[in-house]
């Protein structure tokens, strides 16, 4: 599985992820995953399928004095490589892009969409959604 780690902005905390990131306005999704992924992993991507959106909310502290509720939509693809070589992001959000055995992910500390993304991929549910996936010790972002 392509991987990248995330790096928080004081370089204090990182977790693995998946390459992908924000939608710039105006952007379409699938070209936002095709920039985010070559800008992360050095990799030229093309999307081959819709794997299906994911919606979550959960209070964070940095929203204000007593926190708020944060609302993310995910939308996942499943992509193919199509050009570029593996390098690591510099200066970005990420700072490691690594292929990591399906094997070991659920040993690594990492972001809930890797089990979201890795459940839509394994059982490809013709809706698009999943039941969702338990945050137990996992960091939810």
């Amino acid at each position: 599985m392509l991987l990248a780690r995330y790096v928080s902005p004081d370089a204090t905390q990182r977790h693995w992820t998946l390459p992908g990131g924000k939608v710039e306005h105006a952007e379409d999704p699938y070209d936002a995953v095709v920039r985010e992924v070559c800008e992360e992993t050095g990799y030229v991507v093309e999307v081959e399928r819709l794997l299906g959106v994911d919606s979550r909310t959960w209070h964070v502290a940095w929203a204000g004095p007593s926190g708020g509720e944060l609302h993310s939509v995910g939308v996942f693809y499943g992509v193919g490589i199509k050009g570029g070589e593996l390098r690591s992001e510099v200066s970005g959000s990420t700072d490691l892009a690594a292929w990591i055995p399906v094997s070991e992910v659920g040993q690594l500390e990492r972001a809930v969409i890797i089990d979201i993304a890795w459940e839509m991929y394994r059982t490809r549910p013709a809706s698009g959604h999943v039941d969702p996936v338990a945050v137990g010790g996992l960091l939810r972002y």
